[in-house]
């Protein structure tokens, strides 16, 4: 999925843009003044282990959390401007639907709530499930909370859907269908995508660009497609219970070792040596090597790199 919105200028071509974004709570910064950015169109994973930063930095994108530092834009506007609000959609773990409502009063409040509502297709998505309208949502199954809530989500019509673990309460089978759900409205309506999950093997079938925050910083961003390549695992036997040299003209990602023989993951500059046992790591064996190492070297692809502030300019 590698579609370009049509709005003109560059608002069009960058869902996301932050430039030295950071949020400081008390002494400790849960987000430590990093830039970055997400093209239009794309479904992007945010990945990072708990307390990494994924919430706050969703927060400040939904106008939920205000940056103690830095800029953040929404398809080229600031976040703060009022005319970035009708763009996103933000739908979180807790979904606080009102159990009360029927499903027909939770479509009826988003259509009051949303000039541009489209109410076909909220009651789209929530017939597709097989819901009554009349349905009180504290009746729902928790899959069911979730159909409305997309409901609600892409009722607003948004340009950019900001979620945050929002199927992390659901079995499989509700995950399954509810993941059809988000990806069959995306590919429809060509929005964009920010969505944080613990579900790695998920993700590598749902995304097809990448976030990964840990410890507060950016470790790596980009096309999914150009940052797995870049990495190899490699098996081979230990030194004297070292790493072989040859190995030290790379960037080792993560190292497991097992009596004489290691399995490294590597950042390769140069052609490995053929004598060891070479192969292509899945995406999510990447991705557990960057959130076991947080101090590896931070990796960003040409996308993921935000313009200076002279090009902004200019």
């Amino acid at each position: 999925m590698n579609g370009t919105a049509t709005s003109g200028g560059n608002g069009g071509r960058w869902a996301l843009e932050a430039y030295g974004l950071g949020k400081k709570y008390g002494r400790a910064w849960a987000l430590l003044e990093e830039s970055f950015r997400i093209p239009a169109g794309r479904v992007c994973g945010l990945v990072g282990p708990n307390g990494a930063g994924k919430s706050t930095l969703l927060g400040m994108a939904a106008r939920l959390v205000e940056p103690t530092r830095g800029e953040l834009r929404i398809f080229g506007r600031p976040v703060g401007d009022p005319s970035a609000m009708p763009r996103f959609a933000y739908l979180g773990q807790d979904k606080p639907l009102f159990k009360r409502f029927t499903v027909a009063e939770c479509l009826r409040m988003g259509q009051e709530l949303n000039p541009g509502w489209d109410q076909a297709a909220a009651e789209r998505i929530v017939r597709e499930g097989r819901l009554s309208l009349s349905a009180r949502i504290g009746s729902l199954s928790g899959g069911q909370r979730t159909r409305v809530a997309f409901a609600l989500a892409f009722g607003k019509r948004p340009d950019l859907l900001l979620l945050d673990e929002p199927m992390s309460d659901l079995d499989p089978l509700a995950r399954d269908e509810i993941g059809s759900l988000l990806m069959s409205e995306v590919a429809e309506r060509g929005t964009t995508v920010l969505m944080s999950s613990h579900m790695l093997s998920e993700l590598e079938h749902m995304c097809d660009y990448l976030l990964v925050v840990a410890e507060g910083r950016i470790r790596m961003a980009g096309d999914a497609d150009e940052l797995v390549p870049l990495h190899t695992v490699v098996t081979g036997l230990t030194t004297d219970g070292a790493l072989p040299d040859a190995l030290a003209s790379h960037t080792v990602i993560d190292v497991r070792t097992a009596g004489r023989q290691f399995t490294a993951l590597v950042r390769h500059e140069v052609p490995l040596d053929p004598a060891w046992q070479l192969a292509e790591p899945s995406l999510e064996e990447v991705l557990l090597g960057y959130l076991r190492h947080p101090e590896a070297p931070a990796l960003l692809s040409p996308t993921a790199v935000p313009d200076t502030r002279e090009e902004r300019v200019a």
